[in-house]
């Protein structure tokens, strides 16, 4: 529910807020940008993205542990990640339209909601015991996801003045890691185990014995998702009592501009800068499925003194390296040209990737952390940049969906990834899919500085 509009001398809208306790006073311009930053609604916000990347950084944990209890190549395991990304590839639009209609406060309490429903399906999917089970209940988690995210990210670049939009966004996106980072700890505490590897334990037990410890092992999974449930819980309570800005584009007053779905689409398809845009989007975010999701496994393969355990803490690292090039990223965008910056975090994506694929001892690992930093600044930039060429308004929540709809480049890469794996029985070669992946990233970038350089 909205607050009724009032219209200043301006042209802009005061007061546009939705229904809460907590009161936003901003006033909105008619292109939906904030005259300025409502910070406990943005901070607020920011904390939805960590939320995103515990389930994420979960998943690659749960690819492990799936990989030994049900006894799945690298290329089956890596359909943990399919089903995760193919619900945010499915929901996006659905959720741009409902956002459409309503507000992206709403998006996000729908995202919690089903975000919600998604982890309680562990609790059945752990009793059936089937890898099919456990897919689906990841489906369910993407879905509420997807309409988080797509809320959010168009959100956070919404709310406040527009010259600020790509830097909010870079900082909304710094508390990703964080939660990154949270779940790799959940899940080297409450899911791996101390002793030997997780396949070795299960080679040395048959029948019952072996199916009552893969039992064991599969109710740990459980224990994270109680511990994200508590949190969701709260954060659903407190978003929902909060007043926030409605930042959507106006026209004639305080009347929100419209745009049916058909004529949305017609204008994102006909768009060149948005096509590449989702193109170097898919590219990015498979290549950053793909190198978390078989860290641990480079790391067990390289040295095969390893439990899981021992080797989730190269995860830890790659999500505080990721943290650290995010940070470093967003003061280097302060003082410099944007598109230089991700270029030169793009060639040097490349160089590092290269280095995992050709040098044979542990330090490859040690250089897909180095790799995981560079990541930092690619996703909210991209996102920002290819928000920024829908000059009609109208189309943003859609436009921003159909960004969001580029994550399933986590779908595919990874399962590419573990193709050629399988195919060539060398976890570290594999590694070569990420460096094209980067090169594409670092071309979307050159052709950004290009034509930047051509209208100057």
């Amino acid at each position: 529910m909205s607050a009724t509009h009032t219209t200043n001398e301006a042209g802009a809208v005061a007061g546009n807020r939705s229904f809460g306790i907590i009161k936003d006073p901003t006033i909105q311009q008619k292109d939906g940008y904030l005259d300025r930053t409502p910070w406990f609604q943005y901070i607020l916000l920011s904390i939805c993205f960590p939320m995103w990347g515990v389930a994420a950084s979960l998943n690659d944990i749960l690819i492990t542990q799936f990989k030994a209890i049900f006894t799945l190549s690298d290329f089956a395991s890596a359909f943990v990640q399919s089903a995760f990304y193919g619900g945010y590839f499915l929901i996006a639009i659905p959720a741009s339209r409902v956002i459409r209609h309503s507000t992206y406060k709403t998006g996000i309490l729908i995202g919690l909601t089903f975000y919600i429903v998604g982890c309680s399906m562990f609790f059945p999917a752990s009793h059936v015991a089937t890898y099919s089970v456990f897919l689906a209940a990841l489906f369910a988690i993407a879905v509420g996801l997807s309409f988080l995210e797509t809320s959010a990210n168009t959100y956070s670049s919404m709310i406040g003045p527009k010259d600020k939009s790509t830097l909010r966004l870079n900082v909304s996106q710094t508390f990703y890691p964080l939660g990154s980072i949270a779940g790799i700890l959940l899940g080297k505490y409450l899911i791996f185990t101390d002793g030997d590897a997780l396949h070795k334990q299960l080679g040395d037990l048959e029948g019952e014995a072996k199916a009552a410890f893969a039992q064991e092992m599969l109710q740990r999974t459980l224990q994270p998702y109680m511990v994200i449930i508590g949190i969701l819980a709260i954060l659903l309570v407190i978003i929902a009592i909060t007043q926030f800005p409605h930042c959507k584009p106006l026209r004639e007053g305080a009347k929100e501009a419209q745009a049916s779905i058909g004529e949305t689409l017609s204008y994102l398809a006909r768009n060149a800068a948005f096509r590449k845009g989702i193109f170097a989007q898919f590219m990015y975010v498979g290549m950053q499925t793909a190198v978390w999701s078989f860290t641990i496994r480079l790391a067990l393969t390289l040295d095969t003194s390893l439990n899981e355990r021992n080797a989730a803490n190269f995860m830890i690292g790659a999500f505080a390296a990721f943290f650290i090039g995010k940070f470093v990223a967003n003061l280097l965008i302060s003082r410099f040209d944007t598109d230089k910056v991700l270029l030169a975090y793009s060639v040097l994506g490349v160089l590092s990737v290269l280095y995992i694929v050709m040098v044979p001892n542990m330090s490859a690992v040690y250089m897909a952390i180095v790799t995981s930093g560079l990541f930092g600044p690619c996703w909210a930039t991209i996102y920002s940049r290819t928000l920024d060429t829908i000059a009609d308004k109208r189309h943003q929540e859609t436009g921003g969906a159909v960004i969001v709809m580029s994550i399933i480049g986590g779908a595919v890469i990874p399962v590419i990834q573990g193709l050629i794996s399988d195919y060539t029985g060398s976890m570290q070669f594999s590694f070569i899919v990420n460096a094209v992946c980067f090169a594409v990233v670092g071309w979307y970038f050159l052709g950004k500085l290009t034509a930047s350089k051509k209208v100057a």
